[in-house]
């Protein structure tokens, strides 16, 4: 399978299969789907040559030898029209052991602000609002540990609702998880979720010590932020929690953490926001289309979509604009690693919801991830009785980009591993599906972020773009 697009100047060419990238001149990127189709029915090289100069009547038979000949050598290389290696793999994917490696904690079904699209409700997640006390959150860890076999690195998100509300427990279990990662021969990775509105001094410095990461709760510019992130009482957070986040980043010395923020209906110019962000000082920024129904006056729609990608384009160009001026930033869904990346595992299946990664309410249940959380119908056991629906965990099991007919033939398929779970369920009512819309914006920040390594690439800031995954 093989995608090719222009963007910014470039002629890009992205060999699915291999996970190749290649920026062509024009000959070469219009003859290449001519060579695959020839070679789909076994023509010789020769006759190949031929049928190029007759399709492309502007160019010598010497021209077309040398361009044919270029993306043959792709071709022997491995690089260019390969196949599809990994539908083999998948059919032992079911069987491998189950390992959980990663939790988030619900430690506060509670909050302090009123976001309107927040899938939690104000924290209460279609239920009570509840603390986990340490307890819960101790039975939690251990499951973590005898459940997470050989794995040596576990991930431990503090959530919520807004987890600083029950901050002491926070710290807790933190201290708790270091007590006993020699013994287990563990090792925990804690992040952080806030929206920074009991954010101090004091908190910051203990992240800065135990947080791998941390996650800061922003939407963009004032305006922006203070319509969809309210107090219950109306007012707008965007003054109280700007200067704290600013020196969190800076404490961190602009190093592991984000600003992140979601954009919605009422501003399809998110751009401007992610430049607001940048204009504050701050280096790691996320902002994310909000999911949400179409009763939602602040959903995202079809008639949306055209204008957003434009935005992507937009935002992909200040991008490298800024870089070049010293000014850089990163963008997450900007950030793809062209000569590396994550196994085959994750390329296929995703982020591991309902198996690998899980979610725990302040009583203790478990959940596939926390959009799941009040779903009963995805309640899985608890930190008790441990799995209790091993059927659930073995559906999400066996969740990935060939369970799911729109995948197949989606050249995205091995950046995005299929997509949101959660999301699917929501739009379609079941997991094996995809949400749509998301899909439309997620290949255009692909295709943003490889023409981006294209730009760095061809002012000598990048490696070459020609690399594999």
């Amino acid at each position: 399978m093989v995608h090719q697009y222009k963007n910014n100047g470039y002629n890009i060419v992205l060999d699915v299969n291999s996970g190749s990238v290649h920026v062509v001149d024009d000959l070469v990127y219009d003859l290449i789907p001519v060579v695959e189709t020839l070679l789909s029915e076994n023509t010789a090289k020769e006759e190949i040559v031929k049928q190029a100069v007759l399709r492309k009547t502007d160019i010598s038979a010497d021209m077309a030898s040398e361009a044919v000949e270029e993306i043959l050598e792709l071709k022997d290389a491995g690089m260019l029209f390969t196949e599809d290696i990994y539908e083999k793999y998948i059919e032992d994917f079911g069987e491998r052991e189950t390992v959980v490696k990663a939790l988030c904690l619900h430690i506060a079904h509670d909050c302090n602000l009123a976001c309107r699209y927040c899938f939690a409700q104000e924290g209460e997640y279609h239920g009570r609002r509840a603390l986990m006390s340490f307890e819960v959150g101790k039975g939690a860890l251990d499951f973590l540990v005898v459940n997470s076999g050989n794995r040596v690195n576990l991930e431990v998100d503090f959530f919520g609702g807004e987890p600083l509300m029950n901050w002491d427990v926070v710290k807790r279990l933190v201290e708790y998880g270091r007590s006993i990662e020699k013994e287990h021969h563990k090792k925990f990775r804690f992040t952080l979720t806030t929206n920074g509105v009991l954010l101090n001094d004091e908190i910051m410095e203990f992240v800065n010590r135990e947080m791998g990461n941390v996650v800061l709760s922003i939407d963009g510019r004032r305006e922006v932020n203070d319509r969809m992130r309210p107090h219950r009482g109306g007012q707008g957070s965007y003054e109280e929690i700007v200067p704290k986040f600013q020196k969190a980043a800076e404490s961190r010395n602009q190093m592991n953490y984000y600003v992140r923020g979601t954009y919605t209906r009422y501003n399809p110019d998110f751009a401007e926001d992610v430049k607001h962000l940048a204009d504050l000082g701050f280096e790691q920024i996320s902002v994310e289309p909000v999911v949400a129904g179409p009763e939602a006056d602040y959903a995202l729609r079809e008639e949306d979509v055209p204008a957003l990608l434009q935005e992507y384009d937009k935002l992909a160009l200040e991008y490298l604009k800024r870089r070049k001026e010293g000014k850089a930033f990163n963008f997450f869904h900007f950030m793809i690693d062209l000569e590396g990346g994550p196994c085959v595992a994750k390329r296929l299946s995703g982020c591991g919801s309902g198996n690998e990664y899980l979610a725990v309410t302040p009583w203790g249940d478990f959940y596939p991830c926390h959009q799941f959380v009040g779903n009963e119908a995805f309640l899985m056991g608890n930190v008790k009785d441990g799995i209790t629906r091993p059927d659930i965990r073995d559906s999400f099991k066996s969740c990935n980009v060939y369970t799911k007919e729109k995948c197949r033939n989606c050249f995205a398929k091995f950046y995005c591993s299929g997509g949101c779970a959660a999301n699917s369920y929501q739009f379609h009512g079941s997991i094996h599906d995809v949400y749509d819309l998301g899909c439309e914006l997620q290949r255009k920040r692909i295709e943003c972020a490889i023409m981006i390594k294209a730009a760095l690439a061809d002012c000598g800031d990048a490696q070459p773009v020609t690399a594999g995954i």
